[in-house]
């Protein structure tokens, strides 16, 4: 029986970091090409045939949305291919959560696509990146993994690309889906699922029938005990939509829900998400009693300025875009 072949597609960050031999800290992300990383697994090798893309290699502090379309287009192309069985993502651990879900909204495939990455650069002793980087391409080449949208892989835990979240800055086992539960776990090179996510994703997602040409500018404003509501006004000037990430269940002061809907008479859209890590936001008549700011819902504001991106690439009506929150 012939094995499949899965694209590995690099784009840098810790995985490919460099440092002080056997140190931690103190390193230079996206240094080492992937060719050289997979050289250090000599058990990839046996489970599935291999093609390299180095398509970036650096800090994922630097992706942006140009990245973001230019890694999709690829993703698209490579599954169009049908000796391609799957694909494998390698990425810095700091943005990884943002990748995950925009590629989840936009790349038009069933095939799996596993996304992974490192908290220890490769000079690290007992670096983790070789191992995520095996498991992932385990994971891509397993038939359960067909449908189940974009994946993290990370310290044998298998995650959604929509809920995947960073949860520690020093840990191998750095991420977490919040309340939510992972999709599944890994022992070696066996795959066992125990969930699925029930929102709309790749393939069934209206973002993926056509990748657009760039993303309209959205920003995120945080709210804490005494913010000027001066920083919605400076960013309603470059920006057509703003995501709050308020206190509790999305909250804000008075002055704040002033400046909103004052600006939302304006044209610019707004959503409320919460800081709270494990927070819900949903509908608010006391703290938005016109029914202005459409709800993140289980959504980060990271993520929901994805989102919001993505729908004003549709619409503009507030609606409809509240609509799509509730759908993906």
């Amino acid at each position: 029986m012939s094995k499949k072949k899965v694209a590995i597609v690099a784009t840098g960050g810790t995985i490919a970091g460099t440092g002080q031999t056997g140190k931690t800290v103190s390193y230079q992300a996206g240094r080492v090409g992937m060719e050289e990383i997979v050289a250090s697994i000599p058990l990839i090798e046996e489970i599935a045939q291999l093609e390299m893309h180095q398509l970036f290699n650096l800090d994922s502090n630097e992706m942006d949305e140009a990245h973001w379309l230019e890694l999709a287009g690829c993703i698209n192309t490579l599954t169009r291919r049908e000796d391609i069985d799957g694909i494998v993502v390698t990425h810095g651990t700091d943005t990884l959560e943002e990748t995950a879900y925009f590629l989840n909204l936009v790349v038009h495939t069933q095939k799996p696509i596993v996304i992974t990455g490192a908290m220890r650069p490769a000079t690290a002793t007992s670096a983790d990146g070789p191992f995520n980087l095996y498991q992932a391409v385990c994971l891509a080449v397993d038939k359960r993994a067909v449908g189940q949208g974009v994946m993290g892989l990370f310290s044998n835990t298998i995650y959604a690309g929509r809920d995947i979240q960073k949860i520690n800055n020093y840990k191998i086992d750095a991420f977490d889906q919040r309340s939510l539960g992972c999709l599944g776990y890994m022992q070696d090179d066996k795959v066992y699922f125990y969930s699925k996510t029930f929102k709309t994703h790749t393939f069934h997602s209206v973002f993926s029938w056509q990748l657009p040409d760039s993303l309209p500018k959205v920003g995120i404003a945080y709210f804490y005990a005494g913010a000027s509501a001066d920083i919605l006004d400076d960013l309603a000037r470059n920006h057509e939509g703003i995501v709050i990430i308020g206190s509790g269940s999305g909250n804000y002061s008075t002055r704040w829900l002033d400046k909103i809907e004052a600006l939302a008479n304006q044209g610019i859209l707004f959503v409320r998400a919460s800081r709270v890590n494990e927070g819900i936001v949903f509908e608010d008549r006391i703290f938005d009693p016109q029914g202005i700011c459409i709800p993140a819902n289980t959504l980060s504001g990271p993520k929901a300025r994805v989102l919001l991106m993505l729908a004003l690439t549709l619409t503009r009506d507030p609606q409809k875009i509240r609509e799509i929150f509730d759908q993906y």
